[in-house]
């Protein structure tokens, strides 16, 4: 069993930064894909960016790539998502899921799931 924690949302304004955290406990395999996703009220949940722990392989949603930065710590078993050039497009609820597998874009893939943090972006 994984459990996920998220912390790091808040509100800024367009055009600043925020990184977000993703704590993990319990055991994280070689084979798992960490990601992040975002949801708005009454829309589905879309991917944004993943990376695999193994060795550290990015992916991106085409809207955040150049703006976003996924990274792990394996130490600390923590995945990050910085975010930098926030646009007002940007706010919703960011919830960081892991996998047992390869990486995905499709939430319904990932096995474990934080509750999410909040980001809002004012312009």
């Amino acid at each position: 069993q994984v459990q996920l924690v998220e912390s790091g949302g808040g509100l800024v304004q367009a055009g600043g930064s925020l990184r977000l955290s993703c704590a993990a406990s319990g055991r994280i395999f070689s084979t798992y894909t960490m990601g992040w996703f975002r949801q708005t009220p009454g829309k589905e949940r879309l991917f944004v960016a993943a990376v695999v722990w193994s060795d550290g392989k990015l992916y991106y949603a085409d809207s955040v790539k150049g703006r976003f930065t996924i990274y792990r710590d394996t130490t600390k078993k923590t995945v990050y998502l910085q975010m930098n050039t926030l646009k007002p497009e940007d706010t919703a609820t960011y919830y960081c899921a892991a996998r047992r597998g390869d990486w995905s874009d499709r939430p319904v893939l990932y096995n474990y799931w934080g509750r999410g943090t909040q980001v809002t972006v004012s312009s």
